[in-house]
């Protein structure tokens, strides 16, 4: 009895100790463990190749991984069922019950080794395979201990369906091909969530033979090894018997393609800039894009017969300000015209596209409406004196005719008025970079393309054309991050533009007539920079805008380069696809609320006085537009014989004069008609014998402009003495720093040399009445 006793407790004790022993060990091994996992962690990164994205999340483009493999992410929602099933049942049917290391397998392939006295089977589960594959190794059984060991801190570290995630996008499918999306997007040309149960068995079957199963090459070997797989997970329950038959029979074509590269220009810039996302979603439109691409390249092959080699689109859903076609070039592989250049990005001269904006803001500040009559004259800007396209000018124009016409000095006059400054802030607050880099060196000349643009920003401006005047960012891909929106114009501005630009009988409408039939009705704006080197159409409606340029990338110009002969019929195109019925849902712009219309003069565009015979309907913004009243005729008290006028000092007390009404025109339109030689009726001269006649409107000195600097390279430079006066003045008498220097008829030009330095200029007409200014001389 004693010994049974004593017997017990011994047994007691020693499997106390044993546990405490086994214990400690295992803190020992967790302790190790903890120090090995700390010195040696898992993630290890997997480098993944770039993959893009369609709006409808084709693959239209992809770059290799840093080890030149193409190895392309994709998420396990994003791969077939079935395929994720057949390689569980295949590769670890205890995946989601084990720690990394599967016992029972270890056991099975132990016998089955030793039964055979071969390797007929692994114990390897995928956890270790994603080790083994992401740390190649020699096949060792130390180094299989150690590969045991990362799988179990690979288990530790990730999730189940993460580490199942990582293995399909890793196992080999031969040569450089990494993965399921790679495997699936070369070899079938579909993204991996559409397998068929046929091929969902093959791309099963691959990874572990990739050489002797080589897809595209062994074609017989491996139907046979998928339907002896099929029988297998027909066993499994993996597949039906009416799915096991059809999928036998499935034939097998495998060639290898090449990554789809729909979007080269695109691609590239977005994978330079998100370099570390291996998915880049677009919006791109595929069916959209490769039209796009079809007509750009036709129309560029078309150009070069006048010299033109290059041609580039954009376009922009109005809605979202999504970029749904980007063209950078007539085509990237066109090695011999630089096709490789991105002309979306390219920085140009954009000729008169910016004059919508110009003119449009003038709406805004009030001082113009679509109907009030400008000046189209010859007029010095300081040092600036330019000229129209044609060289000619046309007196008193519309606005809306300025712009329709594409008029350059109306467009610089009205910019004056706005202020340089103002202007490019607007431009540089709706995206347009270039302009913020320019701005300090900027002038007027900006309203004619005096700087550089690209495609991009512009299509950009437009489109907020096409969205009441409110521009935001556009959006090349999901990572884009969405700009606060900014009021650019007012959305009653923003529709006289529009009603401006939608006119079809405009001259810059194509002279082809097939250009214009069945076009869709959209505003659109042309645009050709100095040197006809650049050729712009930018046009829209309330859904799209779309952007063309053409031109040559070596900056060479061609005599036939026109924005409206050689870009319009590309935009008209362009929107023809976009609308490719004639009852395609079109959707009109909506006149704004506080847009109004009422009465003006049709001479002036003013608010009509009793002496107005003929008005006409205009556009105007209550409280913001111009109220002036007209006052283009003026009424005069004249002799019987209308060979003078009196004034009210002058004016017979006993009748023997009668009234009648004179063009009262503005003096640089007066001064126009002079030089031209156009006749029109002038008011008679002013009484002679009234003693009041130094009484009227002074001359104003029109050049040199008051209190500026001019710099002259010797002291033989002449600068130009201009002068406007009155209707009643025939000579004119200058004076430079109070010394007389030359009596010159209206109708004469005269030069003179200034000393460098501060110079005073006076101008006195042959009534006597006089004006001075000032300028510097450097």
């Amino acid at each position: 009895m004693k010994e049974t006793k004593f017997t017990s407790i011994k047994i007691k004790q020693l499997t106390t100790k044993l546990i405490k022993t086994l214990t400690f060990l295992s803190l020992v091994q967790l302790l190790i463990f903890g120090v090995v996992h700390f010195l040696f962690p898992y993630p290890k990164k997997i480098h993944y190749g770039q993959v893009l994205y369609s709006s409808n999340n084709e693959v239209i483009g992809a770059t290799l991984n840093n080890e030149d493999k193409w190895r392309l992410y994709s998420s396990l929602d994003e791969v077939d069922p079935l395929f994720i099933d057949n390689i569980l049942h295949k590769e670890d049917q205890h995946f989601y019950y084990h720690l990394g290391v599967d016992p029972l397998a270890i056991i099975r392939a132990f016998f089955n080794n030793i039964y055979s006295n071969k390797r007929t089977s692994g114990a390897s589960t995928i956890s270790m395979q994603v080790v083994r594959l992401l740390e190649p190794k020699e096949r060792t059984y130390y180094n299989k201990i150690i590969e045991m060991f990362r799988a179990f801190q690979l288990e530790c570290t990730y999730s189940k369906k993460e580490i199942l995630e990582m293995y399909i996008n890793i196992i080999p499918f031969g040569g450089n091909i990494e993965g399921i999306k790679a495997a699936t997007v070369l070899y079938l040309q579909k993204n991996p969530g559409i397998l068929s149960p046929a091929e969902a068995c093959m791309l099963s079957i691959i990874p572990n033979r990739p050489t002797s199963l080589a897809l595209g090459k062994q074609q017989d070997l491996i139907v046979s090894e998928r339907n002896k797989w099929l029988e297998r997970y027909y066993q499994g329950d993996l597949i039906d018997e009416n799915t096991l038959e059809s999928a036998k029979v499935e034939p097998i074509n495998l060639q290898r393609t090449s990554i789809p590269k729909i979007i080269p220009h695109l691609s590239r810039q977005l994978t330079n800039r998100f370099y570390d996302e291996p998915r880049i979603k677009t919006y791109i439109n595929i069916n959209t894009q490769l039209k796009t691409q079809d007509l750009v390249k036709k129309y560029a092959r078309r150009l070069r017969s006048i010299g033109i080699n290059n041609a580039a689109a954009i376009i922009i859903d109005n809605h979202t300000r999504e970029v749904v076609s980007y063209v950078g070039s007539q085509d990237f592989f066109d090695d011999k015209f630089a096709g490789q250049v991105d002309g979306i990005q390219a920085k140009r001269s954009p000729g008169s596209t910016l004059k919508p904006l110009i003119y449009g803001i003038g709406f805004d500040r009030g001082f113009i409406t679509p109907k009030t009559k400008i000046l189209d004259v010859p007029t010095d800007f300081g040092n600036y004196s330019p000229l129209n396209y044609d060289e000619k000018f046309r007196g008193y124009i519309t606005v809306e005719d300025a712009l329709g016409k594409s008029l350059n000095i109306p467009a610089v006059a009205t910019l004056e008025e706005i202020g340089v400054d103002h202007f490019t802030n607007k431009l540089i607050s709706a995206g347009f970079n270039s302009i913020a880099q320019q701005k300090n060196r900027l002038g007027l000349s900006v309203a004619l393309g005096g700087c550089g643009v690209t495609l991009e920003e512009l299509t950009g401006l437009y489109a907020s054309f096409g969205n009441k005047g409110t521009y935001s960012s556009l959006r090349k891909s999901t990572f884009g991050k969405d700009s606060a929106n900014y009021q650019i114009i007012s959305p009653e501005s923003n529709y006289m533009v529009y009603e401006i630009l939608s006119n079809l009988k405009r001259p810059d409408l194509p002279n082809n007539p097939q250009n214009s039939n069945n076009a869709p009705n959209i505003a659109w704006k042309t645009g050709t920079s100095y040197g006809r080197k650049d050729a712009w159409s930018i046009g829209y409606n309330k859904e799209y805008t779309v952007g063309v340029w053409c031109g040559n990338f070596n900056n060479e110009g061609s005599p036939d380069l026109t924005g409206a002969e050689t870009a319009t019929p590309l935009l008209f195109n362009i929107f023809r696809t976009l609308y490719p019925t004639v009852n395609s849902k079109k959707e009109e712009f909506e006149i704004p609320d506080q847009l109004f219309e009422r009465l003006v003069c049709s001479s002036t565009g003013l608010i009509p006085e009793y002496f107005c015979d003929h008005t006409i309907e205009d556009s105007y913004i209550p409280t913001v537009s111009l109220t002036k009243k007209c006052s283009h005729r003026k009424l005069y008290f004249i002799n019987p014989i209308e060979s003078f006028s009196y004034c009210g000092k002058c004016l017979p007390k006993e009748g023997g004069y009668k009234k009648k009404f004179y063009n009262n025109y503005p003096e640089q339109l007066v001064r126009f008609y002079n030089d031209e030689k156009i006749p029109f009726e002038t008011p008679p001269p002013h009484n002679p014998k009234c003693k009041y006649t130094i009484s009227g409107k002074p001359p104003t000195i029109s050049s040199p402009i008051d209190g500026r600097t001019y710099y002259i390279l010797d002291h033989n430079t002449e600068l130009e003495l201009q002068a406007i006066t009155a209707n009643d003045v025939d000579y004119i008498y200058w004076y430079v720093n109070d010394q007389y220097v030359a009596k010159v008829n209206i109708e004469s030009s005269f030069f003179y040399q200034f000393e460098v330095g501060k110079n005073k200029i006076s101008c006195t007409d042959d009534k006597g009445r006089t004006n001075e200014i000032f300028i510097f001389v450097n």
